[in-house]
């Protein structure tokens, strides 16, 4: 069963991202402040979760929360500063629009940038022990997800509606025939030198 703080006292939020090892696309991140009493039976790690299970607790989280924001860093801006600081930046700007201040903040996994003068704890798997990574964990990348099905549309070959961007044998046979596209993120060296850019 997740734990549902880390300081009963404090309002803490949950902060995670989605999106960070993937070929293509924004990185996303989320940051929820949970009830201190919330708990959902399905609440777990996105990744542990089926899509249908995830968009079945998406709505969930948005309507319980305290307070909750989602943001993203497109792949122009992680090629420039690297997918580690897109990635904070992401969170960053999830904290920016909160409407209420958290406390404290439990970061998944083992490195953060401090945000203003809020203390902070990163949590390896802390999508696993925490609810409030918990759901900052689906909703990042439920999040995402919708986005790169939406430009799936654009850009069919790449199977964005199946892989979501990720290196799949079938995304990367796709660049191989086809080239890199205006989303795909070129400082990941994911395409032989021979392979044209679709600019």
């Amino acid at each position: 069963m997740l734990q549902p703080y880390l300081y009963k006292t404090k309002l803490e939020a949950g902060l995670d991202e989605a999106g960070r090892g993937c070929y293509a696309g924004p990185v996303f991140a989320a940051a929820v402040i949970l009830p201190k009493d919330f708990f959902h039976p399905l609440l777990n790690d996105s990744k542990q979760l089926n899509e249908k299970q995830r968009d079945e607790l998406r709505p969930v989280i948005e309507r319980e929360a305290v307070c909750f924001s989602v943001a993203a860093v497109d792949n122009d801006e992680i090629d420039a500063i690297n997918i580690l600081q897109a990635s904070f930046k992401a969170m960053h700007l999830a904290l920016d629009s909160l409407i209420k201040t958290p406390q404290m903040l439990l970061v998944d996994g083992n490195r953060f940038k401090p945000y203003a003068h809020i203390n902070h704890r990163c949590i390896v798997k802390g999508d696993s022990i925490y609810a409030a990574i918990a759901a900052a964990s689906i909703l990042a990348k439920t999040y995402r997800d919708q986005y790169m099905q939406a430009i799936h549309a654009e850009y069919t070959y790449y199977g964005w509606n199946n892989n979501k961007g990720y290196g799949t044998r079938e995304h990367r046979t796709a660049i191989e025939q086809n080239g890199l596209c205006k989303y795909h993120r070129k400082s990941f060296d994911i395409v032989p030198p021979a392979i044209p850019a679709l600019f």
